[in-house]
């Protein structure tokens, strides 16, 4: 799916009420940081309260770097591809809310016209394990593959990781999964935007990317799920298999080998302290009701991302109905 523009992404996202022309407005300001993932969503949402007064500074800086400015407190919040670990949570004396704010597919992209990949679980591993170096190998002509990978600490990394041990026993016995792994072959980019744009400067290479920075000459191959089907990447597959992944009562589940739709799919957190907001919660509260509203979701199928499903939207308006000041 056609994305927008990313040139405005870079390594930060500030959207402020002055730059559009609203200065003065007293409401104050909210600071966050982490995920690139869901930045192109996040650039549509805060740009949308800005226009109510509200201004947002985030930071796209990876979900390991959000995660750890979330724990210093020196963000108001943060947002992160991957639940935060109770070892995590318990650095955290104001207590962690974690709300399921947006959801996609993870891509595995490619830059090589003319070819159209259908990878095996078998073949997606050995790409990345290195054991699979030219495109000849999948149905192409001849050309070595260049791999491209996450550099900084990533939640998308994460959760590509998890996929790949899902599925490969030389995956997990190996590099195995984590926001950060030693990874066998390739280079390394930083964010989802400096990985999608390694891709398109070098002919023959591959990497993993949210859906949504898909776009330009680069392609995205289909996958094999758990049951055996051949799916490709679109927030409708991505959907399905959302939709097959219990939450539980904490909203943090996930799947990394799904049996139904296209396989690399994630939630994505926001994570706001549960006590401590101060004279922050009203607009903590108003920002975050907007983006979790039925207006706001329903931007998201147009930007590459998935609308959350009703129920989750229900638990997640409940949690952050009860952060306290």
């Amino acid at each position: 799916m056609a994305a927008p523009p990313r040139r405005r992404l870079a390594n930060a996202l500030v959207f402020s009420a002055a730059s559009l022309g609203l200065a003065g407005c007293n409401t104050p300001g909210l600071s966050g940081a982490g995920a690139s993932f869901p930045a192109a969503i996040y650039q549509r949402w805060f740009q949308d309260v800005a226009g109510q007064g509200t201004r947002v500074n985030y930071q796209s800086v990876g979900s390991g770097a959000g995660v750890r400015q979330f724990i210093a407190g020196t963000v108001d919040f943060a947002a992160s591809d991957v639940p935060m670990k109770a070892s995590e949570i318990e650095k955290v004396p104001r207590g962690v809310v974690q709300l399921p704010m947006t959801a996609g597919a993870i891509a595995v992209a490619y830059n090589n016209k003319g070819c159209e990949l259908k990878l095996s679980q078998g073949q997606l591993a050995a790409i990345f394990l290195g054991t699979i170096n030219d495109f000849k190998h999948l149905g192409c002509a001849t050309k070595p593959i260049k791999v491209v990978f996450r550099s900084d600490g990533s939640g998308t990394t994460a959760n590509f990781t998890a996929h790949l041990a899902a599925i490969s026993p030389g995956w997990k016995a190996g590099p195995g999964q984590g926001k950060a792994v030693t990874w066998p072959t390739g280079v390394g980019a930083k964010g989802n935007e400096g990985v999608a744009a390694q891709l398109s400067l070098m002919d023959g290479s591959i990497g993993y990317v949210e859906m949504a920075y898909v776009k330009g000459g680069l392609q995205a191959a289909s996958l094999s799920n758990a049951s055996g089907a051949t799916v490709r990447p679109s927030t409708e597959n991505a959907a399905e298999a959302l939709a097959s992944i219990d939450l539980g009562t904490d909203l943090t589940g996930s799947n990394p080998n799904p049996m139904t739709g296209y396989p690399i799919v994630t939630f994505s957190w926001i994570l706001l302290y549960k006590g401590g907001n101060g004279a922050k919660l009203p607009v903590l509260q108003k920002t975050f009701a907007y983006t979790l509203s039925d207006r706001a979701q329903a931007k998201a199928p147009a930007l590459g991302y998935v609308s959350l499903p009703a129920p989750v939207l229900d638990q997640s308006r409940r949690a952050l109905a009860a952060l306290k000041s």
